[in-house]
């Protein structure tokens, strides 16, 4: 009976809870006691000796038996305070274990991110092309006056921000890598071993930064002496009376300029208009710069002698900048435009398709910007407006081409797009350069356009008459090709046929100037010498689409619909994103009978140039009826 219930107590399959595991050894004990008694009792009546042994082992093996049960209790106790000690033991463990592998992917990543730090360092301190201006030595007199190292190097670094800002064909349009074009800064020495002054070293070592220093003095005048040093910048010497620091600085950093980066020199002599200086400095600097730097001077100085009168010259200067530099978009712009300005659309319009062919189409490798003479010719005005304004956000909003004011340029094609409204915005935003004395003449232009498109003759013959004034300055006439053929229309308008005939004899060989011509003559009763003047328009420039429109409007206002429709389609098919071919060929659709036509010229139209007027009206017309 013991053994059976050591078994079920220590040999069951199933570890059973503790209450149920040790009811059968209590039950088994009270059963024992009762057991002893019931033989006690019986080996009495035989043998009362017997009786006492019996009940005496018996009382012994409860007491075992109950002693048993006591261990077997402390044992499960400590059996179960083991599982808890065992339970904790594996929480620990997995505890540690996840925060070992947490410790070590921290040390990982703080190492990841010490190795990147340091190969960032070492990117930027062999790409470091910054301009570092080192603080300069003064005499402690000067002190009193506030006049310190730091002083005058933070005057010569604010002048060459200055210069670099204000020069619009920088190096990030001339996708030049140099010096200038990265981050000017103003070194101050640093106590101690830091990151920045660790970069710093590392940049001093391995990059190609351009250090400047000098010292300012003073004289035994009682004036300044400022010398500035650097590299590759021969030391030179500046002075002053005593209230002339500013003056110093300034000539100081145009030195250090002219002499560590001539293109941007260049540029800035050139944006100022300053164009004998460009040609001079251009001419002497070609030859000893760098190469990479020789197309871009050979283009300013084509742009200095285009401007002032000598296109030809320049156009030569042009093609030599491309055989250094075929992917040299800037200079195929200005090769466009300086065929434009001569007069040879036609020519200006393939040299368009050469750059498009070498860009590897559109878009391709040529920046948009750069297409814009060529939109101007095939009155693109959406892509044209759309490189403008993308133009004027990535350069602050002074647009990158030399001459004007990109605010300018939107302005006039809004009135092309006869967006009266946001032209007339866009003229009230230019922003004042006194530098650009094509700001002022093309703001006449503008002002005189929108009030003929308004009907106010009066003040757009004021206006044009003042800009033709203007217009006779090469600068001006080389940057705005064929601008001046504008005057004619409206002198006619206001009864001045003299005037009108003198503008176009001067204005030189335009296809504006041509199918302006062919208007005027029809207006005045002429339409065998219109008829005449429109096919020498479209003789001039045959791939280009005004011709073909205005001798299209004069076949429908004289009732040949079907002629009409045919110079209407070859307009757009050499201008097809110009909205006004479009619009009058839907009106000789409506003519002939066919509204449902129309409607979808319109509709096209209006994809166009979304904010006409008249189209509006037309397209609600025609749906109307």
């Amino acid at each position: 009976m013991g053994e059976g219930l050591l078994d079920t107590a220590l040999g069951g399959e199933e570890e059973q809870p503790e209450g149920e595991a040790l009811a059968p050894l209590a039950g088994a004990a009270s059963g024992a006691e009762a057991f002893a008694a019931a033989v006690a009792a019986i080996a009495s009546r035989q043998d009362p000796g017997v009786a006492l042994k019996t009940q005496e082992f018996l009382s012994d093996q409860s007491h075992l038996l109950k002693v048993y049960i006591k261990n077997i209790e402390d044992e499960h106790e400590l059996r179960l305070a083991h599982l808890r000690n065992q339970l904790r033991e594996q929480w620990i463990r997995r505890s540690g274990l996840r925060l070992r592998v947490a410790f070590q992917l921290f040390v990982a990543l703080v190492a990841t991110v010490i190795g990147v730090g340091i190969l960032v360092m070492l990117r930027d301190a062999f790409t470091s092309r910054s301009v570092v201006v080192e603080s300069f030595d003064a005499p402690a007199a000067l002190a009193e006056r506030g006049v310190t190292g730091k002083v005058v190097a933070a005057g010569l670094l604010d002048e060459l921000r200055r210069l670099q800002s204000a020069t619009r064909a920088d190096a990030a349009k001339r996708e030049l890598s140099s010096a200038w074009a990265g981050e000017i800064e103003l070194a101050v020495p640093e106590a101690g071993i830091s990151y920045s002054e660790m970069s710093r070293l590392l940049k001093d070592r391995f990059g190609q930064d351009v250090h400047i220093d000098g010292d300012l003095v003073q004289t035994e005048a009682g004036g300044l002496a400022l010398t500035v040093r650097g590299d590759k910048v021969e030391p030179k010497t500046f002075y002053g009376a005593a209230n002339e620091l500013e003056k110093l600085t300034t000539d100081a950093a145009q030195y250090v300029c002219s002499q560590q980066e001539p293109v941007m020199w260049a540029y800035y002599l050139l944006n100022r208009g300053r164009m004998e200086e460009t040609i001079i400095f251009s001419r002497a600097a070609v030859a000893g710069a760098d190469k990479s730097d020789r197309p871009y001077l050979l283009n300013t100085w084509a742009n200095a002698i285009t401007f002032t009168g000598k296109p030809r010259e320049g156009l030569a200067l042009y093609r030599a900048a491309l055989k250094l530099k075929p992917d040299y978009w800037v200079a195929h712009n200005n090769i466009i435009n300086t065929l434009w300005g001569l007069g040879d659309e036609e020519g200006a319009w393939k040299a368009g398709e050469e750059m498009r062919r070498i860009a590897a189409g559109r878009p391709g490798r040529a920046p948009e910007t750069y297409y814009q003479n060529v939109d101007a010719l095939v009155w693109d005005l959406a892509r044209w407006r759309d490189s403008s304004v993308a133009d004027a956000d990535a350069s602050g909003g002074l647009g990158s081409n030399v001459g004007g004011s990109v605010q300018i340029t939107i302005a006039d094609i809004d009135i092309r797009l006869h967006d009266l409204a946001d032209a007339d915005i866009m003229l009230q935003t230019v922003k004042p350069d006194p530098a650009d004395a094509s700001n002022a003449v093309m703001t006449h232009f503008i002002r005189g356009r929108l009030a003929a498109e308004a009907g106010d003759i009066v003040r757009a013959v004021t206006e044009m008459e003042t800009f033709g004034e203007m217009f006779r300055d090469p600068a001006i006439r080389y940057s705005f090709p064929g601008y001046s053929c504008w005057i004619a229309p409206v002198e006619e308008a206001a009864g001045h046929p003299g005037k009108a005939d003198a503008a176009l004899a001067s204005a030189g060989t335009y296809v504006d100037c041509y199918r302006f011509r062919a208007d005027i003559f029809d207006g005045r009763g002429d339409w065998p010498g219109a008829q005449k003047a429109y096919a020498e328009a479209v003789a001039l420039a045959p791939d280009l689409p005004a011709a073909y429109y205005s001798w299209g409007l004069a076949l429908a206002r004289h009732g040949d619909l079907a002629a009409a429709v045919a110079k209407l389609q070859n307009a757009n098919q050499r201008g097809p994103r110009w909205a006004d071919p479009l619009k009058a060929w839907g009106d000789v659709l409506v003519r002939q009978g066919h509204p449902k036509q129309a409607r979808a010229k319109y509709d096209e139209a209006l994809r166009l140039a979304p904010n006409w007027g008249a189209l509006r009206a037309a397209r609600a017309a025609v749906a109307a009826a």
